[in-house]
Parts: structure tokens; C-alpha cells; sequence
């Protein structure tokens, strides 16, 4: 089959079909490559005629408005395919219809970082012959797997090729939890060193973007128990059994991302209870200045009046005398205060 030099090169675009890519993928193949790139053009003449042992994977991009038109007119496809395209649940899932699977996978995009927490959604058609995935923003987990297949990774069936977008999605999830880990490992030594300053917030944020996360990667335990409990006749005892651990392995890192959320909780719970100490005795300061200041105010207040009456005006040393009642009571609040404070 003639090779289309329109999908050879990789890029966020696609072809005036709304083709990013194409693959034909022959697994009993020995002397020729496995793995052949191919064009819209190339997967019209090979659908027409499909080659037993062979499987094609397609990959769209739906920002091109051509994409879902070519779709309808030269895939059969099944209708829940289209509709999930446009329903508003977009949960992780992988469901059956018309003997053909269909997956709903959330991914993080191309060049994903904490702070920006970007996320969109593949969706993908699996057959026995075809693997038809489409997407409106470039993904990190998508192009991965372009990554190997392009590499020669070995893949024996259409299913595999979906057990191995789980795990490359699960791979871009695990380092996602370790630049959290990471990120938190440095504000809780930070915590430890005595430095606050804007850690809160930013473990605020960061908790908001994991729990964003898990929401939306997390695949729905029901969709996956029927899919395992009832496979397409098509799919092989070993894709089901790889897919049984792409779940178990994907579930292992949803777990890890639990308790990287709790362990952010706990440490918001320190910081807010430090905090709180810092301003309880910040108050208690500012109690004990008060009281302490309480005799000066009050005796300044008492001789300051313009009355007449007013003790040791015609004392010539009044005013010392004054300055000691003062300092005695001043004194004698310290004292009492601090009697209090070792009695508590």
C-alpha cells in the first residue's frame, strides 16, 4: 500500500478530512514494517477491502468540522459513538455498543503543568479491524502512544492498542502525582523550617487541581465491571486479562492521588492551627500592653481634668510623686499578669 506523505509528519493540525494521523498495523508481519503511516486516501482503499490480520487506527481532530462530516460518511460507525460526542457527561468509561467498544477517555493536554490543570477528552471507536479515536485538543496520553507505535511497541490487536492508551494515561497520571509530591514535600519543609508565606494558598490550588483530577480521570467502576464481566466475543483472553490490570494499575494511582489530597488536607489543618496560635498571642500581646497601660491612661485621665480639686497641683513635687503611683501600679498589673500566665 502506498505510503501518503499528508499524515507522515506530526503536528496539532490535520488534513482537509480532519485527519492528525493514520496507522495500518499488521502484528503477523515479518518482513515488511508492522507499523505503515497512512493517509485518509490509504484508509478509504483499505476499509474497502480489509485484510484479515491487519488493523487500521485513525486519530481525528474534531476542531475540524470535516472530521465528524468524513466519519459519517466513510466509517460505519456505531450511533452511540456520535452521541457521545455531543452529551454532556463526559466521565471516563469504556461501554459497548454494536459488538464494537467505545471509550471515553479524560487526558491531560499536551504540555500539561499544576498550575494550569488543563483537560479535555478523547473518544474512541474499537473494533476488530479499526481503532478510530478523536479529540478536540492535542493530549498527552494520545501522543505517547503515537510515541511507541511509531518506535515499533508490539501490539497484537486493535484491543490492545486501548489497553495501551489506559496505560499510557495512567504513566502521564503517576508523574502528575510526583510533581505534586514533590511541590508538597517542599512547602511541608518549608512548614517544618518555620517559613510561612503563601503556602496555604498554594496548597489550596494544588488540592483543587488534584480533586479536578480524580474526578475527571477516574473511570466509572460500573461501565469497567460490565465490560469485564462481558467482553465483545472479539476481544482475546489475554487483551481481557491486560485490561483487567490497566484497571487495577489505574485505580492503584486514583488511590495515590487520594492520599496525596489527604496528606494536603492534614497539612492545610497545621498551617491553619499555626496560624491561629501566631494570632492568639498576637492578642494576648496586645491584651497585656493594654492592661498594663490601663494606670497611665487612667491617671492621666483623672489629672488632665479641668476641674478644681486636682491632688498635689500646688506640690512641687507632685509630679514625681505622680510618676511613682504610676510606675507602682504598672508594677503591680505586670506582676499580677504574670502570676496569672504561670497559674494557666
Amino acid at each position: 500500500m502506498a505510503v501518503s506523505g499528508a499524515a507522515s509528519g506530526f503536528n496539532y493540525g490535520s488534513d482537509k478530512s480532519g485527519l492528525v494521523w493514520g496507522f495500518l498495523i499488521d502484528p503477523g508481519a515479518t518482513a515488511a514494517p508492522a507499523t505503515i503511516p497512512i493517509g485518509a486516501a490509504d484508509a478509504l482503499r483499505w476499509m474497502a477491502a480489509p485484510q484479515p490480520g491487519q488493523f487500521i487506527w485513525l486519530h481525528f481532530n474534531l476542531s475540524n468540522t470535516a472530521s465528524e462530516r468524513w466519519l459519517r460518511q466513510h466509517a460505519s460507525l456505531a450511533d452511540e459513538f456520535y452521541a457521545t460526542l455531543h452529551q454532556g457527561s463526559r466521565s471516563t468509561r469504556i461501554e459497548i455498543a454494536d459488538n464494537a467498544l467505545i471509550a471515553v477517555v479524560n487526558d491531560v493536554l499536551h504540555g500539561f503543568s499544576l498550575d494550569s490543570a488543563e483537560i479535555s477528552t478523547l473518544w474512541a471507536h474499537v473494533t476488530p479491524h479499526a481503532v478510530i479515536s478523536a479529540r478536540r485538543k492535542p493530549l498527552a496520553s494520545i501522543e505517547r502512544l503515537r510515541q511507541d507505535v511509531l518506535q515499533g511497541a508490539p501490539l497484537r490487536s486493535s484491543s490492545e492498542l486501548l489497553v495501551h492508551l489506559l496505560r499510557d494515561q495512567a504513566d502521564v497520571l503517576v508523574n502528575i502525582v510526583r510533581d505534586a509530591v514533590a511541590r508538597v514535600d517542599t512547602i511541608e519543609d518549608r512548614l517544618l523550617a518555620g517559613r510561612l508565606t503563601r503556602q496555604r494558598e498554594d496548597l489550596g490550588a494544588l488540592r483543587r487541581v488534584l480533586v479536578r483530577l480524580q474526578r475527571l480521570l477516574a473511570p466509572e467502576p460500573a461501565a469497567l465491571f460490565r465490560l469485564l464481566q462481558r467482553p465483545p466475543v472479539w476481544v482475546h483472553g489475554d487483551d481481557r486479562q491486560d485490561l483487567r490490570q490497566a484497571t487495577e494499575e489505574f485505580t492503584v494511582v486514583l488511590s495515590d492521588l487520594a492520599a496525596l489530597q489527604e496528606r494536603i488536607k492534614l497539612l492545610q489543618e497545621e498551617i491553619a492551627a499555626r496560624v491561629n496560635e501566631d494570632n492568639a498571642r498576637s492578642l494576648y500581646l496586645l491584651t497585656i500592653v493594654t492592661v498594663m497601660a490601663l494606670p497611665i491612661n487612667l491617671i492621666a485621665g483623672l489629672l488632665g481634668m479641668n476641674v478644681g480639686g486636682v491632688p498635689l497641683a500646688e506640690n512641687g513635687h507632685g509630679f514625681w510623686i505622680v510618676c511613682g503611683l504610676i510606675a507602682t501600679f504598672t508594677t503591680a498589673a505586670g506582676w499580677l499578669l504574670l502570676r496569672l500566665q504561670r497559674n494557666t
